[in-house]
């Protein structure tokens, strides 16, 4: 698989998947990749669960063979997700994986390396466009407020970015950053550490919002 380059940073061409992701009949044995940054490796739980091993505990598979795997990496960006995602998963999505789910988690890092809003957006647009293409079904869990407001403003219009992109696909997208602004629990728990990653508790938030946005649906387990 290859990234779909378009023509002018930015601009998203109507996209026709090659192939269509469908539930395994018979015993399902899903592979889950969570791909990402700091936020998805849990960076600042002093737990070490983060909110992608508590979304996971709160899974109910009875039935299904559900293996998840942890691959975020601190620091990166989207630019550096897009790089590494297809290999990195494909090691994990071997035998006898007939189900290959992908979440997707990144923001803060392209807004502090100073990228442009159209090729985040552009980056996480080829992912989405190459997981589709190659039957996989994708998940994005957006990235979460800071305690400094010049960041916040720019991380709102990334979030913009990033759920119209998944919107055009049809691509669950899970707004963490709104319902976490104004919320007083979060925000103590970033003045308690570096402002930028929360603790237990906001990484309780977290899996909160991720459990209560079709996540059960998105993973065929609500029936």
């Amino acid at each position: 698989m290859s990234s779909v380059t378009y023509p002018h940073e930015g601009s998203e061409p109507d996209f026709s998947p090659s192939a269509s992701f469908q539930v395994a009949e018979g015993n399902r044995h899903v592979g889950l990749c969570f791909v990402g940054d700091s936020f998805v490796a849990g960076l600042g739980d002093p737990k070490a669960l983060g909110w992608v091993s508590r979304v996971v505990a709160r899974t109910p598979h009875a039935g299904v063979d559900l293996a998840s795997y942890n691959l975020g990496v601190r620091g990166q960006s989207s630019t550096d997700v897009l790089g590494r995602w297809q290999q990195e998963a494909e090691l994990r999505w071997a035998h006898p994986v007939n189900e290959r789910r992908l979440v997707i988690g990144f923001g803060l890092n392209d807004i502090a390396q100073g990228m442009t809003t159209a090729r985040s957006r552009l980056n996480l647009a080829n992912i989405l466009d190459d997981a589709s293409s190659a039957a996989i079904s994708t998940y994005v869990v957006g990235p979460a407020p800071t305690v400094d407001p010049e960041t916040n403003d720019r991380l709102q219009v990334l979030v913009d970015a990033q759920a119209d992109v998944c919107s055009r696909r049809g691509v669950t997208y899970v707004d963490c950053f709104r319902p976490l602004l104004g919320h007083d629990q979060w925000h103590a728990d970033l003045a308690s550490g570096d402002g930028i990653h929360p603790g237990q508790a906001g990484y309780g938030l977290i899996a909160w919002l991720v459990l209560h946005a079709g996540w059960q649906s998105w993973l065929r387990l609500d029936s």
